[in-house]
């Protein structure tokens, strides 16, 4: 009796020396390595031992791979193909610290000598830019640039430090310049440092565009003296409530932007021009958050109110959690007296101010409403670098001690971030991919070292992408 097969066997598999690897993100910052010509930036730092050059790709290669510690990354990148790749022999961890106080060390003089080359590369059509700031979260004690401030990362447990970028505006989006200062330092403050890395390169004329948090006089005069132009918003007063909120009339303003209804008048001062805006869509979005705030304060003084009544201890939120302090507490809620209803009534008054909506913009450039709202718009492309280089690049939380190993783990960073932008600059396809997209098509690119008779090998690239076949164009050569 003849058995008939119904079902396909399990594939066999076979043992085999065969190695595979992701090759996409090293070959990406190779190609960009070699076409800025870095290593003449990078040599002349290190002259003996291991090749600084080789260590400093493979160490962007690792930020856009596996990006984990210093310690991980020696492992990574001491794996037989991936020394192969960079041209390098086996090394200790130490020398990926050394390497990276090296650059530490020289990180201005590096900054400097990366804005030249791309400036001397690119012919970009303005010196436009935006500038931004923001915390990273320091892990350890000893670094003396790590102090608390007001956290971003939303950690105030922890020691900070705050880093500013500078970049092209739209449609360059390109980063040319990187400070690192104290964590307590504000943004006024490091506007100094930050304006100062990038003006020389800047043309008469140019338009810088920063957020309220760095707009103080002291910046603007700076500014105006290098006879550039800014664009910022100002902080609302109460004069300006007195004199342009309560009197605002939609009907005599001028209508700036029909979806968001945004209706804007222009004001000129003597050496600036003021540019008032109310925003429909921005007021219901700004009373929307302020009632579910009333919400969450009304539930805090029920749960206080409900601790008091029953005689027990103040949730741990509410007590200072330190034995060397001694602290007797007392509270009070109003919530005996009054109904729920009129309770969060008060807090309505309170929350909601009759601004909402309302916003302004300050230049010493003549532009139009229309013109000054787009402008200041464009900078969120500033705020997606940040995202970039804390959620894709992952240069947080920052796990060295030393100034000058904080200075080089944050250069290594930025170059990651050069090598992105670059990417979405150099192809207009690829202009509104993600960082994210980017980084996994160039990641899922993989090399198999595929083992011959008599110790040849050959390279094998599988998982080619439409995006990673764009970067990637050229044929890259492995002996």
């Amino acid at each position: 009796m003849l058995l008939k097969q119904t079902s396909l066997r399990t594939m066999g598999i076979e043992p085999n020396e065969n190695i595979s690897f992701p090759i996409g993100t090293a070959l990406a910052v190779k190609k960009y390595y070699e076409f800025l010509g870095l290593s003449e930036v990078f040599g002349k730092f290190k002259k003996r031992g291991v090749d600084i050059n080789s260590l400093i790709q493979a160490l962007v290669s690792y930020k856009l791979t596996q990006n984990q510690s210093v310690h991980q990354g020696s492992n990574w990148i001491n794996r037989p193909d991936v020394l192969k790749v960079f041209e390098l022999v086996s090394f200790e961890e130490r020398t990926l610290y050394r390497a990276l106080e090296t650059i530490g060390d020289n990180h201005e003089e590096i900054m400097l000598d990366i804005r030249d080359i791309l400036f001397k590369t690119y012919d970009f059509e303005h010196t436009d830019v935006n500038m931004d700031w923001t915390s990273l979260v320091l892990f350890g004690e000893k670094c003396p640039i790590g102090k608390r401030g007001y956290s971003r990362d939303h950690r105030p447990d922890k020691k900070q430090i705050t880093v500013g970028v500078t970049e092209l505006a739209n449609p360059i989006n390109i980063p040319i310049g990187m400070t690192i200062k104290p964590g307590n330092i504000n943004d006024q403050v490091h506007f100094d440092d930050t304006y100062g890395q990038v003006k020389e390169k800047l043309k008469p004329g140019s338009l810088v565009v920063f957020d309220q948090g760095a707009n103080r006089k002291k910046n603007l005069d700076k500014i105006s003296r290098s006879k550039m132009k800014y664009l910022t918003m100002k902080n609302l007063n109460k004069s300006d409530e007195e004199t342009r909120i309560r009197k605002f009339d939609p009907k005599k303003a001028e209508l700036v932007d029909w979806e968001d209804k945004v209706y804007g008048i222009k004001f000129r001062k003597p050496k600036k021009y003021n540019y008032f805006y109310f925003s429909e869509k921005l007021k219901n979005d700004m009373i929307e958050a302020r009632l579910r705030k009333v919400e969450r304060l009304f539930k805090e003084a029920e749960k206080l109110q409900e601790c008091i009544d029953k005689h027990r201890g103040l949730p741990k939120r509410y007590r200072i959690n330190n034995p060397l302090v001694e602290c007797v507490y007392s509270y009070q809620t109003k919530l005996k007296m009054m109904s729920p209803e009129a309770a969060k009534e008060i807090l309505r008054k309170v929350a909601i101010t009759g601004r909402e909506g309302f916003f302004c913009l300050v230049s010493n450039k003549d532009l139009t409403l229309e013109e000054a709202l787009h402008i200041y718009r464009q900078k969120d492309s500033i705020e997606k670098i940040f995202n970039s280089l804390k959620n894709e690049i992952e240069i947080k939380p920052v796990r060295v001690w030393s100034v000058r190993s904080v200075n080089g783990a944050l250069l290594i960073g930025f170059l990651a971030q050069l090598v992105i932008s670059l990417i979405r600059f150099e192809h207009a396809e690829l202009k509104h991919t993600s960082p994210k997209f980017i980084k996994f098509s160039l990641m899922n690119l993989t090399a198999t070292i595929e083992y011959g008779q008599h110790g040849k090998k050959r390279f094998i690239f599988s998982n080619f992408d439409p995006v990673s076949k764009i970067i990637l164009c050229e044929k890259q050569a492995f002996a």
